[in-house]
């Protein structure tokens, strides 16, 4: 199938469940409200596009593009992003479901995650330097051998993060979070 160049369109209420939009390259574009479920994006590029209300259950992904890409009030539970592409990979996410979503291995430098729920997530041997995670639900997202130096944990919470088996030099953290850090010793915080 010879790829598909669409850009600069707005795309509303569109249901792309089971179809199969591989060797995609989307520039530009808007997504508002439209449904991926179990939609084949492999091998597609998403090149400053922004998601508004979409979702994405289950979606095929073999080395998907995703630059300078926005995702707002977008259930994304379970994305496999640890299957996207590494080249240019940047991502922005606001009000989002990024539940059981896995980002191993990925580098994420400067990502901003703001308002949203981050339950399970696994970020395992990801790079999250400098990223930011404004007001986040973050309960039993797993840090293993991840890269959170200078990452900015203030507003999060729920989040348990082992010092010793990740790189966390300069991350902020807020009184309330020190919780998070200091769980494998059984340590009570009184606040």
């Amino acid at each position: 199938m010879p790829q598909t160049d669409i850009a600069d369109k707005e795309f509303e209420n569109i249901d792309y469940s089971n179809k199969d939009l591989s060797k995609f390259i989307f520039t530009n574009c808007i997504f508002n409200s439209c449904n991926f479920t179990q939609t084949n994006i492999s091998y597609t590029s998403f090149d400053d596009c922004t998601f508004n209300f979409c979702i994405f259950s289950a979606p095929t992904v073999n080395l998907t593009r995703f630059k300078n890409v926005i995702f707002n009030e977008t259930k994304l539970m379970g994305f496999p992003f640890q299957n996207c592409k590494e080249f240019l990979f940047e991502l922005q996410f606001k009000n989002c479901q990024l539940d059981y979503a896995i980002f191993c291995e990925k580098k994420m430098r400067g990502t901003i995650f703001t308002d949203c729920n981050l339950k399970e997530v696994d970020f395992s041997k990801a790079d999250l330097t400098s990223a930011v995670f404004n007001n986040c639900d973050m309960q039993d997202a797993i840090f293993d051998d991840t890269i959170i130096e200078k990452v900015d944990f203030r507003t999060a919470k729920n989040f348990t993060i082992d010092p010793q088996h990740n790189k966390i030099k300069n991350a902020k953290f807020s009184f309330y979070g020190l919780e998070g850090l200091l769980r494998k010793y059984k340590i009570e915080v009184a606040y």
